[in-house]
C-alpha cells in the first residue's frame, strides 16, 4: 500500500486557511431574514429567517452571539452565532434600527426614530437602565474605543450629540451638515468620522473640541450631485484609510486618512448602505440594497473582487472572526 506524506507545507496552508476563516452576516430587510456567507469560499451558505424588518446588526465580543434589530418587532433580538437559534430579547423601544455596544460588551445604545431617543441596555440583565432625549430622527451611533463617549447622530436636527457614558447626558451638541447618517471612531478614539447624506460629505471631528477639524466633498465625474449619499463609513485601525457608502451613487469612496483627500472610488452594487472589515482587515464587506447583493473589496489593491447575491434588500453587516 502506497502511503501518503502530508507535506509541512500543506499543514502550513491548512493553518492559515483556518486562521483567516471568517462568516459575513447580513440583513435582508424585505426577506425579514440574515443571510450567512462564506467570504473565503465567496458563497451564500444560508438564509434564515430572523424577524420583520431587521436591519442593524453586531457580533456580540466574544464571538458567541448576534445581536438584529428587528425594526418592525419593536426589539433587538439575540441569536447564537453558531446554531442562530434565538436566546433572548432586548428591551430596545420601538422600531430600532441602529445600535452601537460599548467596547467593554457591557452596555448597548439602541436609537429610537420614532422616540427622539436612544436607549441604553444592560445587556447581561436584558434591561433597559437609562433613556436619553436627543434630536429628531437618530439614526447613526458609535460608542469610542475608550468607552469615553456616546455619540448619537439626529438626522432631522442636523447634530451629533456627545453623550457621556459615564453620566450618560448629553454634554456637547455638535451641529453637521444635513442628515447626518452615520458615525465612527478612530481607533485612537481622537476623531469621529460622519456622513452628511443631503451634503455630500464626510467630516472628521476633533474628539477633544468636538467641532469639525475636515469637511470632505465626495464627488463622482459623471455621477449627478443628488445621487452622492454618504451612509455608512469605516475607519481601518491604523487610521491609513476610510472608506465611505455612498448610497445611489453605487460607489465606495477610498479616502487617505492622514491627508484627507480621495483617493478612489471603486464601483460597487445598486444602492450601498453599510461596510464591516474583515477582522484581518484585508477585505471589506459592502451592503447593497437595491441589487440585492453584497460586494467584496480586496483592501490591499482596493479592487472589488466579487458580488454575491443574498436576498433582497441587504441593509446591515458584521463579521463573526
Amino acid at each position: 500500500m502506497q502511503k501518503i506524506a502530508i507535506s509541512s507545507f500543506c499543514v502550513v496552508v491548512l493553518f492559515a486557511a483556518a486562521a483567516n476563516a471568517e462568516t459575513v452576516f447580513v440583513t435582508l430587510e424585505k426577506d425579514n431574514a440574515i443571510a450567512v456567507v462564506d467570504p473565503v469560499a465567496g458563497a451564500l451558505t444560508k438564509t434564515v429567517p430572523v424577524g420583520q424588518r431587521p436591519r442593524g446588526i453586531a457580533v456580540s465580543l466574544d464571538g458567541k452571539q448576534i445581536y438584529v434589530a428587528t425594526s418592525d418587532d419593536d426589539t433587538i433580538k439575540v441569536l447564537d452565532s453558531e446554531t442562530l437559534q434565538e436566546l433572548g430579547r432586548l428591551p430596545s423601544g420601538e422600531d430600532p434600527e441602529t445600535f452601537a455596544v460599548s467596547p467593554d460588551g457591557k452596555l448597548m445604545y439602541v436609537s429610537n426614530e420614532d422616540d427622539n431617543e436612544v436607549t441604553v441596555i444592560d445587556i447581561a440583565a436584558q434591561k433597559a437602565v437609562n433613556k436619553i432625549k436627543v434630536g429628531v430622527e437618530p439614526e447613526g451611533i458609535a460608542v469610542s474605543p475608550d468607552n469615553q463617549w456616546a455619540i448619537s447622530a439626529s438626522e432631522t436636527t442636523n447634530m451629533l450629540h456627545w453623550i457621556d457614558t459615564k453620566t450618560g447626558k448629553i454634554v456637547e451638541n455638535t451641529l453637521v451638515d444635513p442628515r447626518p447618517r452615520a458615525v465612527s471612531f478612530t481607533a485612537d478614539s481622537q476623531q469621529l468620522w460622519a456622513t452628511s447624506e443631503m451634503a455630500g460629505t464626510v467630516m472628521v471631528m476633533d474628539s477633544a473640541t468636538k467641532q469639525i477639524a475636515q469637511t470632505i466633498k465626495l464627488q463622482v465625474q459623471g455621477v449627478n450631485d443628488e445621487l452622492i449619499q454618504p451612509v455608512g463609513v469605516v475607519v481601518d485601525k491604523e487610521r491609513r484609510y476610510a472608506y465611505v457608502a455612498m448610497g445611489p451613487a453605487n460607489r465606495v469612496a477610498v479616502i487617505n486618512a492622514q491627508n484627507y483627500q480621495v483617493e478612489k472610488y471603486l464601483l460597487v452594487g445598486q444602492r450601498v448602505w453599510n461596510l464591516a472589515f474583515s477582522p484581518d482587515q484585508k477585505r471589506l464587506y459592502t451592503t447593497n440594497g437595491v441589487s440585492n447583493d453584497i460586494s467584496i473589496i480586496d483592501l490591499t489593491e482596493h479592487k472589488v473582487t466579487k458580488s454575491l447575491a443574498v436576498g433582497r434588500f441587504p441593509w446591515g453587516v458584521a463579521v463573526k472572526p
